[in-house]
């Protein structure tokens, strides 16, 4: 009776394993795919401090002045690796769709947010992507 015993605990261990997915239970539903708008900034050597401030400013308050931004966040350089090339800011801007960026870039305050940076914008690099999981 005890030969008899260990296959079928061995059979039944077997089946728990060829069912039981140890990935399944811990995926979570995939995310909803995002536009991300990333913007580099080097401003030109003589933009001030003041100036500079005066440029975040108005970018973080595009997001409450615009219902298209999905997400918002910003910061400055400080990677070691000094790949930066003279850019000092990254601002990345989520939207929910390609129709809520077309509505962002013709804004009225967008393009007030511009007429602030232009006067001390070096230069800019823009990509935007959707989201890959």
């Amino acid at each position: 009776m005890s030969r008899l015993l260990i296959p079928c605990s061995l059979i039944l261990a077997l089946g728990v394993f060829a069912v039981w997915n140890p990935n399944q239970a811990d995926t979570p539903e995939a995310a909803p795919k995002v536009l991300r708008h990333i913007v580099l900034f080097k401003f030109k050597d003589d933009a001030t401090a003041e100036q500079i401030k005066a440029v975040e400013e108005a970018f973080a308050a595009l997001p409450s002045k615009i219902d298209a931004i999905h997400d918002f966040e910003w910061g400055t350089n400080n990677s070691p690796e000094d790949h930066a090339q003279g850019y000092t800011h990254c601002f990345l801007v989520t939207f929910k769709s390609e129709a809520d960026r077309a509505q962002y870039l013709p804004h009225p305050e967008h393009l007030k947010f511009v007429e602030v940076l232009k006067p001390i914008l070096g230069e800019v690099h823009v990509v935007d992507y959707w989201t890959q999981s």
